[in-house]
């Protein structure tokens, strides 16, 4: 059971259920918030103060956070504060995060080897006991070899599993929470994604769209221009595909590149993902099965016109009509004349030039 602490009355705590979920955390959690307050009336916002901008903090008992189904920004066993955004979570928020699974899943197809996106689940640092002592959450993480990681639990252990390759954030309020950017550093999270989408809540307008990509390295993150995990997918290109209803032309391009770029890097090739190899399979027995009909089906059609073509000549040849390179030039217009029309020209005309001429007209014409 957790409860809202609220300024104006110090003594009246808010009984709240399955509050919502959303990850956070705090640079320092040994910093006494136990007093912490959100001042409704004024609209104050106390979380900007401790590092969570739009959030509230909540009071979560160390015995009920394993329970506790709602999201939360940060919780930390010390002062058993829990922040959590203020807003509801929206669709503004969610979707982001969905389609980055998708799109990560058709790199994958391409690249021939899985991806796990495991969106929104927590990250954990236990105490010396084996106890939770802080847990925070990120929108979407993203594991480029998960059949070679140890396998995960309820949560991602900090210290114990290995840590995701990409970490996205979606920033509906302001700046990444600072103090969430602080555990990312240190807890030494190799790849943040943070995700400002075109599309986002009314009460959110002046947010600048865009997704920049932070590197961890030895003084902390560094914002570059491209993915290291994703090579060579840049962020703008991430950011115009997370933000397209449907994929457009220039994105599947991107995602095959990136595909076939960690396929070499991996030693993988799109046959290798079973799916794929079926599909592919498929459609190469479809080809193969047009392309003998088509073949059957011209071989045809040149059968009947060098056919034709033969008893043209021929009947041309009884008469004593000379015949030139001028009429195997016409085999299309001979081809495409009906036989009533060619016997007719042939029987009648004068020279190959006269014959040319009548069968050249409209049929029933007569020149």
């Amino acid at each position: 059971m957790a409860e809202v602490v609220e300024g104006g009355d110090r003594g009246r705590r808010a009984t709240v259920r399955g509050a919502r979920r959303t990850g956070g955390a705090l640079a320092d959690p040994r910093r006494e918030l136990s007093n912490a307050r959100v001042d409704v009336q004024s609209g104050h916002d106390e979380g900007a103060a401790h590092g969570f901008p739009g959030c509230r903090p909540i009071r979560i008992a160390r015995e009920e956070i394993a329970d506790y189904e709602g999201r939360i920004e940060y919780w930390d066993a010390d002062t058993e504060i829990a922040w959590t955004a203020r807003e509801p979570t929206s669709v503004y928020h969610e979707l982001p995060g969905q389609r980055l699974a998708r799109l990560t899943e058709r790199i994958a197809e391409v690249r021939g080897a899985q991806i796990e996106s495991y969106g929104s689940g927590d990250l954990l640092v236990r105490d010396a006991q084996g106890e939770r002592h802080r847990i925070m959450q990120a929108d979407q993480i993203l594991y480029l070899h998960p059949g070679s990681a140890r396998p995960l639990g309820h949560a991602v252990e900090v210290g114990h599993d290995d840590l995701p390759d990409v970490v996205l954030e979606v920033d509906l309020t302001t700046d990444v929470r600072p103090r969430k950017m602080g555990l990312y550093r240190e807890w030494g999270f190799p790849e943040l994604w943070v995700e400002v989408p075109e599309n986002r809540a009314p009460s959110r307008p002046n947010k600048r769209p865009g997704l920049t990509v932070r590197i961890l390295g030895p003084s902390g993150y560094e914002e570059v221009p491209e993915s290291r995990a994703f090579p060579t997918w840049t962020a703008t290109e991430i950011h115009a595909a997370i933000n397209e209803r449907a994929l457009s032309a220039p994105t599947v391009g991107v995602l095959r590149r990136v595909g076939r770029l960690l396929g070499e890097r991996g030693g993988t090739v799109t046959d290798d993902d079973l799916f794929m190899r079926v599909e592919r399979e498929q459609s190469r027995r479809e080809g193969v099965e047009e392309g003998i009909e088509t073949g059957i089906e011209t071989g045809i059609e040149r059968g009947v016109a060098k056919g034709r073509f033969e008893m043209l000549t021929e009947t041309l040849a009884t008469r004593d009509i000379a015949i030139s390179k001028k009429l195997a030039a016409s085999a299309t217009l001979v081809a495409a004349t009906p036989v009533r029309d060619l016997i007719g020209a042939a029987l009648v005309c004068r020279d190959e030039a006269d014959f040319l001429r009548r069968i050249g007209s409209a049929p029933g014409e007569t020149p």
